[in-house]
């Protein structure tokens, strides 16, 4: 898992995360997987570029989640560079032989809605050109409800964490391999 506060599990405890959800229900349900959460509160695209390859090498992942871009968009970043920034993780992942899961954010309409579109239009214009599974939007089902979000609006709250992975899980479920009885795949 490589993203920031959404999935670094902010002002939450870390075991209430839906990463670590998702670490459970995978291995409730199976799933050989080990996850790593090496995501970072406040991280942008610059910066999560500057840490994959570190990353990458470490771990050696068969699945990336790559989420990241909010804080780009909250900064008014120029979305040509997130996007680079975002294509250019995907072909170190891919090139480490890791299946790319991408995660779509959609950021509050603060710097007017030409540069939310753009920024909005990122992520299915990567899937298609990269052919990876896609979340068009990891806190659809969450983000206008006050009830699920911290007072700061912009992040879940740990009520909010089982819906957030059961956002992400339908797309992330096709990625993944059942691991046999007999140690194969």
């Amino acid at each position: 898992m490589f993203g920031d506060s959404l999935s670094a599990a902010h002002g939450i405890r870390p075991e209430q995360g839906w990463v670590t959800l998702l670490m459970q229900r995978l291995q409730a349900q199976g799933y050989g997987y080990q996850v790593i959460n090496a995501s970072v509160s406040g991280e942008t695209t610059s910066g999560g570029l500057e840490r994959l390859p570190r990353a990458l090498e470490l771990h050696k992942p068969a699945i990336v989640i790559l989420e990241l871009g909010a804080n780009d968009g909250l900064r008014g970043l120029p979305v040509s560079a997130m996007r680079d920034n975002l294509a250019h993780m995907v072909q170190l992942a891919q090139a480490a032989g890791a299946r790319v899961l991408l995660v779509g954010i959609r950021i509050p309409p603060n710097y007017g809605p030409r540069y939310t579109e753009e920024f909005a239009r990122v992520y299915p214009e990567l899937a298609g050109q990269y052919h990876l599974a896609l979340v068009p939007f990891l806190l659809d089902k969450v983000a206008l409800d006050p009830a699920l979000m911290q007072e700061d609006g912009m992040h879940p709250n740990a009520n909010a964490q089982p819906t957030v992975l059961d956002t992400l899980l339908p797309y992330l479920k096709p990625l993944l391999e059942k691991k046999s009885q007999s140690g194969g795949h």
